[in-house]
């Protein structure tokens, strides 16, 4: 696994409200949220434009099966449908009738069209837990936890297992999904003393990608359980906490940083394509 330096990174994308996000439509787009509930829209040409706005405070977005946008937004305390052709922007979960969202972070989705959604929880009360939302819109509470502020997510290539980011534990879990779809053995997969995870990515070899509110830095753990370093940006200026990342542009080799610390997406090209999102 190469280490990069700040020369290989990329600025795609500048003058946004801090974004938390970043999605890539199969159309070769890249998409990105901000604080202030914006949903923007980046050109090849790294022109943005806003094409939507919650009103909220944008945390992650997926693209559906289906073409649609989830966005979780943490000021609503819900998970919105935006629909690219109609352009229609309509509440898809609150949660359950016994539990509501308090902190719906991240979304992801399988081929059927399930949506996962980790909720965080309130700040430093480990109290976290992770929401499924049918493709009719019917929510269950997939997995009480108790999770440590669980973050960003993402599924294995077979779809069995479910990798969740902890900030405060600080690491990575995984989560068996079964048969019946159902929650299964939960395990700590990976544990980063001294860092704040909050995004994650894979690629097709295996690999996962974990992104570093703190100390800026983008680490990766190896199917051999190798934990190595992609970047440490010490500086704080090109990488500043990154936040979600997701892999896109041509043939999937190029990962994707947003930077809740400033006003911009950039990207590094990688070695191996990413894993093929369920959106893609």
């Amino acid at each position: 696994m190469k280490q990069y330096t700040i020369s290989d990174i990329t600025i795609v994308a500048e003058g946004l409200d801090h974004p938390e996000c970043v999605a890539l439509h199969p159309d070769g787009s890249l998409w990105a949220g901000g604080e202030a509930g914006q949903i923007y829209r980046i050109g090849k040409n790294g022109m943005a434009e806003t094409v939507v706005n919650t009103g909220g405070f944008t945390l992650g977005i997926a693209f559906s099966p289906q073409g649609w946008l989830a966005i979780c937004d943490l000021k609503n305390k819900c998970v919105w449908r935006y629909d690219l052709v109609s352009h229609a922007l309509s509440v898809w979960s609150t949660g359950t009738a016994e539990r509501s969202f308090h902190t719906p972070n991240f979304p992801v989705f399988d081929n059927a069209g399930n949506l996962y959604v980790s909720d965080s929880g309130q700040f430093r009360k480990d109290n976290g837990c992770i929401f499924r939302v049918d493709p009719k819109g019917n929510t269950t509470c997939w997995h009480e936890g108790p999770f440590r502020f669980c973050n960003g997510m993402a599924l294995s290539a077979s779809q069995q297992t479910l990798y969740v980011v902890s900030t405060w534990l600080p690491g990575v879990e995984a989560i068996e999904i079964k048969e019946n779809g159902d929650a299964g053995k939960r395990q700590t997969l990976v544990q980063i003393p001294r860092t704040c995870p909050d995004g994650i990515a894979l690629d097709e070899a295996g690999n996962i990608f974990i992104s570093c509110y703190a100390p800026n830095a983008i680490y990766c753990f190896t199917p051999e359980g190798n934990l190595l370093t992609v970047i440490d940006d010490w500086e704080s200026h090109t990488i500043c906490n990154p936040t979600n990342i997701a892999f896109g542009g041509e043939n999937r080799k190029e990962l994707y940083i947003a930077n809740l610390g400033r006003w911009h997406i950039s990207k590094i090209k990688m070695e191996i394509a990413g894993l093929r999102l369920s959106g893609q």
